[in-house]
């Protein structure tokens, strides 16, 4: 029997970082390499991504997933035991055609994206590579790079209790030169945020992906805070570090009034005033990506603007797109955003997100591997942030062990591969 075929899987009820149940799976190949992966699960989500499944009734708030990796140890495993885990893309197919909906509802897309992820690492180990060099091949990767993180500083919306209307604020080491030297100054950053805030008398919460919550009243004033936070931390803004928003405005949209709900600062927006609000922001700050600045579903907004700032800046769709090849095409064909968020859980399979990926490159977006607000100690999206040479890497803060570990791999990967790091070249337009 060849080594790498499939010998069996095994799956379990793991709990993620806050504390609710997602899945985990085991895949065993038959020289005795093995691969575990783990599955993350959003806050803040898009209607377009692939379908978590959840049990329902009272285990966990019905948040358990049971059900999933029954689907798992039982009809999945039954189909790839004496398959080639070589055949990363036949798999993914197998597994797709074997759900038979097209955003994995029956057997669920934590069930289907734990076995995917799994038989890429069991792949890897039986090959003895390391995990980002055989994503690499997988990928068509000609030259591995270090990507430059974005990383949670000041955090609200669904992540933190809508503390404030937008969700997260993010600092880009702009003049770090190697991963290790863009952790410790974000990492800075991150410490002089707290102490300025306690100075404030403002509260230093822990929100969902580590960040600290203030609960500012305006998207200016948190801004305004960063910009101090990073002086404080001894760099100059818009030159060692710079800003990155995600407002996610899908959260804020009211579709039967057909506006945009700011609560925090007592009033509604249109398209065009939160394009007006964004630019303002541009006017004053050294930003230089904003994600989800609008709705999911506000094309016709999201035509504008890009035309009017997607020369200047990175427009990141993350619910407008949802990793999804059909959204990324329809945005590319109609110049909509000019960046693409990108989340495993938010596809279903390895083999879909390259896809993605891909198809965002090709058409000169920019890919931005992203983790969830709910995450696992997994660090596979490192692995894959070098493996495909994506650019730019979003993890959340340096706080927390699910985001340490994996900001721990990409100093481990940087170590060992001597890999260049992208720098401000996968940002800048």
């Amino acid at each position: 029997m060849k080594d790498s075929i499939i010998r069996g899987l095994a799956a379990r009820q793991i709990l993620d970082s806050r504390g609710r149940p997602t899945v985990e799976v085991d895949v065993h190949l038959a020289d005795g390499s093995s691969g575990r992966a783990s599955v993350p699960s959003g806050a803040s989500t898009g209607t377009h991504e692939a379908h978590e499944l959840r049990d329902g009734g009272a285990c966990y708030e019905g948040r358990g997933v049971r059900h999933a990796v029954a689907n798992v140890n039982g009809e999945i495993a039954a189909a790839l035991r004496g398959v080639d885990a070589a055949g990363q893309r036949a798999i993914d197919t197998r597994l797709r055609e074997l759900d038979g909906t097209a955003r994995l509802e029956r057997l669920g897309a934590n069930a289907v994206l734990g076995v995917s992820l799994a038989v890429c690492r069991a792949a890897a180990a039986q090959r003895r590579q390391p995990l980002y060099r055989y994503l690499a091949e997988l990928a068509g990767t000609r030259e591995i790079t270090m990507p430059m993180p974005m990383v949670n500083i000041l955090s609200g919306g669904l992540h933190a209790g809508r503390g404030m209307d937008v969700q997260d604020f993010l600092v880009i080491p702009a003049g770090a030169r190697t991963i290790d030297e863009a952790i410790e100054q974000v990492g800075r950053v991150r410490s002089a945020a707290a102490r300025v805030m306690e100075r404030r008398g403002l509260t230093t919460l822990l929100a969902d992906e580590g960040g600290l919550s203030p609960g500012l009243a305006t998207g200016r004033e948190a801004l305004a805070l960063l910009v101090e936070s990073i002086e404080a931390a001894g760099l100059r803004p818009g030159t060692d570090a710079v800003i990155a928003i995600d407002v996610a405005a899908t959260a804020l949209w009211d579709r039967a009034a057909g506006c945009y709900r700011l609560a925090r600062e007592g009033r509604t927006a249109s398209s065009d005033e939160m394009i007006a609000m964004c630019e303002d922001w541009l006017g004053e700050f050294p930003v230089v990506s904003i994600e989800d600045a609008l709705d999911e579903e506000d094309w016709a907004g999201w035509q504008r603007l890009t035309a009017r700032l997607g020369s200047r800046i990175r427009l990141v769709g993350d619910d407008l797109f949802t990793t999804h090849l059909a959204r990324v095409q329809r945005g590319i064909e109609t110049q909509v955003a000019n960046g693409v968020l990108v989340k495993v859980n938010q596809n279903g399979t390895l083999s879909g997100t390259l896809d993605v990926i891909a198809a965002a490159r090709a058409a000169g977006y920019a890919p931005v591997i992203s983790a969830r607000s709910g995450e696992t100690e997994d660090p596979f999206i490192a692995d894959l942030a070098v493996g495909t040479a994506a650019g730019q890497i979003k993890i959340g803060s340096v706080r927390c062990g699910e985001r340490q570990a994996k900001y721990n791999q990409l100093l481990r990967i940087e170590e060992e591969s001597g890999a260049p790091f992208a720098g401000m070249s996968a940002v800048r337009l």
